[in-house]
């Protein structure tokens, strides 16, 4: 099965677009750092192929963050997709939840999709209502909204792998209507099953032979946390010297963790003081537990 790659391909008798993805190592990485119970797996899951999906799908030059903030049992799950082919993230929850669907897993909340260019300090955002039945159903209704291109999402995820693949109309000044609901019901005879343990060529071709599919080249992806000592660094000069001494004195060292990766970084006083007064600090592994 091919793993951890993102297929682009082309419906050229459908004016459509489509891609399919599949994560293994890297969401195996993701679920060493968190015994995450099965319904929240699974839609965190659903959500790392999502925004791989995503990221190759709308034009933007930087990283895309998916976040979904509610009051519910998972109070919180963000995915991020780096330029390169890097994703990382995670869920948290208060309780576990006892059912599926959006509102039994999240109750009330909203969904924000968000690309930071990699250049400059740009930042677009778009947030919507997390409604729906399925992940998939409230990220439609963002493409619907945001981008006005007519877009079907089908995602699946276990304790192996999660999968997904996109289908989208290209823009043009004429459709035929029929070709667009043809693609989408064959889209709706797939399972999970076969998302999962199909290879990519073989699924396309068996979906779609009628449509005159073309396959392009994979993008390999990898689970990668984006956290170092810069960025601690940062960190603790916005804190401010008199605030960073505060902790200093109060613990004897500022610790931070990474909650992508679970690396902790531990500055003590000797590297705060080289830090304020602007010498370099040597490099620090930092340790993963």
């Amino acid at each position: 099965m091919t793993k951890d790659a993102l297929y682009r391909f082309m419906l050229e008798n459908a004016d459509t677009r489509g891609e399919w993805v599949h994560l293994d190592n890297s969401w195996q990485e993701v679920l060493k750092r968190a015994d995450y119970p099965e319904i929240v797996r699974d839609v965190l899951g659903e959500a790392f192929a999502a925004v791989a999906l995503l990221s190759a799908t709308i034009k933007h030059q930087g990283s895309l963050i998916l976040q979904i903030r509610s009051n519910g049992p998972v109070h919180l799950l963000v995915v991020q997709a780096s330029p390169e082919g890097h994703l990382r993230g995670l869920a948290r929850w208060s309780r576990e939840p006892t059912e599926t669907g959006l509102n039994n897993i999240f109750g009330t909340g909203h969904i924000a999709i968000t690309m930071e260019a990699t250049t400059d300090n740009e930042r677009y955002q778009g947030i919507i209502a997390l409604e729906g039945e399925k992940l998939s159903n409230a990220l439609e209704e963002y493409f619907k909204r945001s981008e006005q291109l007519p877009t079907r999402l089908w995602l699946t995820s276990d304790a192996d792998s999660c999968a997904g693949m996109l289908l989208q109309r290209l823009p043009a000044q004429q459709h035929n209507e029929e070709d667009w609901t043809r693609v989408n019901m064959l889209l709706d005879t797939l399972t999970p099953e076969e998302l999962l343990n199909t290879e990519p060529a073989e699924l396309i071709y068996r979906l779609y032979h009628e449509e005159s599919p073309r396959l392009f080249d994979p993008v390999m992806l990898r689970f990668h946390c984006s956290c170092n000592l810069g960025k601690i660094e940062n960190t603790i000069k916005s804190l401010g010297q008199e605030e960073a001494d505060s902790i200093i004195a109060e613990q004897g060292a500022i610790e931070v963790n990474c909650e992508f990766c679970n690396s902790q970084y531990r500055l003590d006083s000797v590297d705060v003081a080289r830090l304020f007064a602007g010498i370099e600090l040597s490099p620090a592994s930092p340790a993963l537990h």
